[in-house]
């Protein structure tokens, strides 16, 4: 089973503006058009069984907006590949009452993303949203590292990180992009020894740019096959979900580059999906 635990959607009447904006301030270019309905004609393309996405608030007044449409969207594709978590701002006030309700819903888990919600990570307000989140054994998937958007902005380090679980203890905390896009160096010696998750997505291979971009040929390349196969060795295969970043990584080269790295078949099996199958129940 290949379990993708990080994509992204929009509503089909914004997808295509979405998509375009993204992808002008990002400078790479989309592999799906934004909508589920494009996701899915990938996950068939590449063989990817389910689809974890991942809603993020800007705001706090969009929160249970978006989380009702989360839940119906859920509902809609039961049994078809699509499982949509749940979303948290920082600024959310009755966040206690929320999170009851994303469980009763049946939601899996919830994503927050410090970056764009303007808040470090270890903030008391996302302490206290975590630590309810863990009494209701909810999955926690959090943007981590730098974002590709806001260059030079830290909002979720890895210190940040390791400051999060010493404060709230182990609970289901998923680190996104290996745990905090381009601080890999910094991933491995601090965060090594804490009980957390990675997941993959927009950290192997290469970015592919837009035309217009101005990104210098060095800085396209993310993780190696050789630096990633540290990560499997320093946290355990066991540690690894595979993820996309869908639209903005190919599904089929993420997915190859785990299928071609020097490690067990038994590893990789537990990245593609046995590890996210478990988390999930």
């Amino acid at each position: 089973m290949t379990i993708d635990f990080h994509t992204h959607i929009f509503p089909d009447k914004i997808s295509a503006a979405a998509i375009e904006k993204l992808s002008r301030t990002s400078k790479t270019v989309p592999f799906t058009d934004g909508t589920v309905d494009d996701l899915l004609n990938s996950m068939e393309k590449f063989g990817v069984d389910f689809s974890i996405i991942l809603p993020v608030a800007t705001n706090s007044a969009q929160v249970e907006k978006i989380n009702n449409s989360a839940a119906a969207l859920n509902e809609k594709f039961f049994g078809r590949g699509i499982i949509s978590f749940a979303s948290m701002h920082p600024d959310f006030e009755n966040y206690r009452v929320e999170l009851s309700r994303i469980k009763n819903l049946g939601f899996k888990g919830l994503k927050v993303h410090p970056v764009y919600q303007d808040t470090n990570l270890d903030d008391k307000k996302y302490l206290q949203i975590f630590d309810r989140a863990a009494e209701l054994d909810l999955i926690v998937v959090t943007h981590a590292g730098f974002d590709i958007g806001f260059p030079g902005v830290v909002k979720c380090s890895p210190q940040m990180s390791r400051n999060v679980v010493e404060k709230i203890g182990e609970f289901k905390f998923v680190l996104a992009h290996m745990g905090g896009w381009k601080n890999w160096d910094e991933v491995l010696s601090q965060l090594a020894d804490k009980k957390i998750f990675l997941d993959t997505s927009f950290s192997t291979g290469k970015i592919f740019p837009r035309s217009d971009s101005v990104w210098q040929e060095k800085d396209l390349y993310l993780l190696d096959e050789k630096i990633f196969v540290r990560f499997v060795k320093t946290f355990g295969a066991e540690k690894i979900l595979f993820g996309t970043d869908s639209p903005w990584t190919s599904a089929g080269d993420s997915i190859d580059f785990i299928k071609n790295l020097s490690i067990t078949d038994a590893e990789k099996n537990k990245i593609l999906g046995e590890n996210a199958e478990r988390l999930l129940k």
